[in-house]
């Protein structure tokens, strides 16, 4: 049995997908675990981006099963759109498997969510308004819909007739807007049923019988660590768990089942949305780092908010996943800064946060204590080989991985497949 998992390490965007379509070169399934349509990946091979949203990474590869698991949230017409826009380019979703247990997202909920976000007014989280928060909530309330349903008409009939009834008396009431069409929704959704009824399956068991039979199994989770609504900055959070427990509860496996958990941390940090930033950079350093990087949502387009990098958010992460290894990517982005910072600790009123402080306030108080490391001053982007790496470079990585405390299995110095230094191989 060969499994291994690839979980972000801060507030998403480290590039996981790259991570992800590296390792899936070998791997004979991969596995979408969490998140819905608001996670967006992007993917590139042969100088052409493959932005995907719902699509494993591992698509990308012909021969790969790939799998949307139990804890993902589906808009089926994103889905089919995202699998005609492959289809477009050359990638063929042949190997398409979609949980039976996976939670539908509807038009009402994507409404629901502009509403409520729009109601917060200072206090907005920063969603994509895609409707992932309320699909969730659904399914917390027992009231959700799955794919299974949506497979059997008499079923689905009755459920959306119920769930469209209540949600048009909350938009009317509540927020004053129109409701939905119950016949014609039914009529759309329908006919997405029949489009994606050849992927749909029971994925907890083709999960668990693909590791029985000793395949090389790929966890890819969506948005990041720092983000989990447990253990993130609530509510600044997404609305479901990618952190390494969370995936194996997504793709229905138990826990002995999962080893080689890479955590992918980006060289230094950015966040999309609201909440504590203790690193962020407001200032040229953020802004020449974005412009480089074009550091821009995949799927929203919003600017992203950046910083230097937080050791010690990462050493707060590795503890939840129980990293094997750390994954570094975008380090080629810090080519041309003399002097670069990494945040190792936090400090309030002059003394020591030992913990990752769960109280906002709190975190949006404390002092980030920097070490500060020589800048390389040139471009890595054509090394292949670890020990070529200009020795600043090298001093920087190490120290990540001494400030973290979890060794560095792979080296990102580029957007393209190609661009890869492997320190481990898994598969």
């Amino acid at each position: 049995m060969a499994t291994a998992m690839v979980i972000g390490a801060q507030w998403g965007d480290e590039g996981k997908g790259k991570i992800v379509d590296y390792l899936a070169a070998k791997a004979d399934v991969v596995v979408r675990s969490q998140g819905g349509n608001n996670a967006g990946h992007t993917v590139v091979t042969g100088g052409q981006a493959y932005p995907l949203r719902l699509m494993p990474s591992g698509i990308m590869y012909n021969d790969t099963i790939c799998i949307v698991g139990t804890g993902v949230v589906i808009d089926p017409k994103s889905l089919i759109e995202e699998m005609h826009t492959l289809e477009s380019k050359g990638v063929n979703a042949k190997n398409l498997q979609i949980s039976t247990r996976a939670h539908i997202v509807f038009p009402y909920h994507i409404r629901l969510d502009e509403a409520e976000e729009a109601c917060k007014g200072n206090r907005k989280i920063g969603t994509t308004k895609n409707g992932i928060g309320p699909c969730y909530a659904d399914k917390i309330n027992r009231i959700g819909i799955r794919i299974c349903d949506l497979m059997d008409k008499e079923v689905f009939a009755e459920k959306l007739k119920y769930n469209i009834e209540s949600k048009n008396m909350i938009l009317k009431k509540l927020y004053n807007m129109d409701g939905f069409d119950y016949e014609q929704m039914l009529a759309d959704y329908l006919g997405y049923a029949e489009v994606l009824r050849p992927y749909v399956c029971d994925t907890n068991y083709t999960v668990q019988k693909y590791i029985d039979e000793g395949k090389n199994v790929l966890f890819e989770g969506a948005q990041a660590s720092m983000l989990d609504l447990d253990n993130g900055t609530y509510p600044y959070v997404t609305s479901s768990h990618p952190v390494a427990g969370g995936a194996c509860v997504g793709a229905g496996i138990g826990p002995h089942m999962m080893h080689n958990i890479f955590g992918v941390v980006k060289a230094y940090s950015t966040r999309v949305g609201e909440g504590p930033f203790p690193t962020e950079q407001c200032n040229e350093i953020g802004d020449k780092i974005r412009d480089i990087a074009h550091e821009y949502g995949t799927v929203t387009g919003r600017p992203r908010r950046v910083g230097w990098l937080d050791a010690r958010a990462v050493r707060y992460a590795a503890g939840l996943n129980s990293f094997d290894r750390l994954a570094i990517t975008r380090l080629d982005v810090l080519d041309t800064m003399e002097e670069i910072k990494v945040c190792v600790g936090y400090e309030k009123d002059g003394k020591t946060i030992e913990e990752y402080p769960a109280d906002l306030k709190l975190l949006e108080q404390v002092t980030p204590v920097y070490r500060t490391f020589k800048g390389w001053m040139q471009d890595i982007s054509s090394i292949r080989n670890y020990e070529e790496l200009p020795e600043n470079a090298k001093i920087y990585l190490e120290a990540m991985a001494k400030l973290i405390g979890v060794p560095i299995g792979i080296v990102s110095v580029g957007p393209s497949r190609e661009q890869t230094i492997v320190l481990t191989e898994v598969f």
